[in-house]
């Protein structure tokens, strides 16, 4: 599909009704179209992968486009330069973490953008660090333990991070990191504990939000039957 197709397609499909309703929810509202995330994901898959027209997709700053542009990227041609050069666009928690969980961590160069994007200031480009490794605990199935424990020294030294985006990122990830099998379950806990002797509220808050789930009875079940 070509795109002024797309983007005459994405204009139709457009409901202002719906934009009031996803400010609600914290969305980014400017340039935005209001059209629903199942309807983006059948309108991705009748496109397929079509990574130039991701590109230009992601540079029409409509922000349902940039969504579709995470959907149709292929990410065995996305560069580096590519990540980086979107990374910074950025500027809804929707876009950030579907650029994370439907492109991202199927990039070679995913746990390496977890750790560089942690560190930088920008608020949805650390978001995109975190909300990385909560996709990459959940869903890489060949990462070792110890790879997806490398990520907790970067949780607790962020956690006192307070803007409401970033917090929640971390608390993501640090809940997704326990939920991934008993040994990890044990060493999120430990570093929950942690976070919860400390002064910070962001951290307080990220550890008791962590623990609640880490150490019920339904996730600790369903690691010991390894589900």
């Amino acid at each position: 599909m070509e795109y002024k197709d797309v983007i005459k397609t994405l204009k139709s499909m457009g409901n202002p009704d719906n934009v009031a309703g996803m400010a609600r929810f914290g969305i980014n509202s400017a340039n935005i179209l209001g059209i629903s995330m199942p309807e983006l994901r059948k309108l991705g898959k009748s496109i397929g992968k079509d990574h130039e027209l991701a590109l230009k997709l992601f540079d029409s700053g409509i922000h349902e486009a940039r969504i579709l542009a995470t959907l149709v990227a292929d990410p065995a041609e996305f560069t580096e330069e590519q990540a980086e050069s979107w990374v910074v666009e950025l500027d809804s928690w929707d876009v950030c973490d579907q650029f994370c969980m439907g492109l991202m961590w199927l990039t070679p160069y995913a746990y390496d953008k977890c750790y560089q994007w942690s560190e930088r200031d920008e608020e949805f480009v650390k978001r995109a660090g975190f909300a990385l490794m909560a996709k990459l605990a959940w869903s890489d199935k060949k990462a070792t333990d110890q790879a997806i424990a490398s990520f907790l020294p970067v949780i607790e030294r962020e956690a006192t991070d307070e803007r409401n985006f970033v917090k929640k990122a971390v608390n993501w990830a640090l809940r997704q990191i326990g939920k991934r099998n008993l040994a990890l379950n044990a060493k999120a806990i430990e570093t929950s504990r942690r976070l919860a002797a400390s002064d910070s509220r962001s951290a307080k808050w990220i550890a008791s939000d962590a623990l609640r789930e880490l150490e019920s009875e339904a996730v600790r079940e369903r690691l010991r039957r390894g589900l």
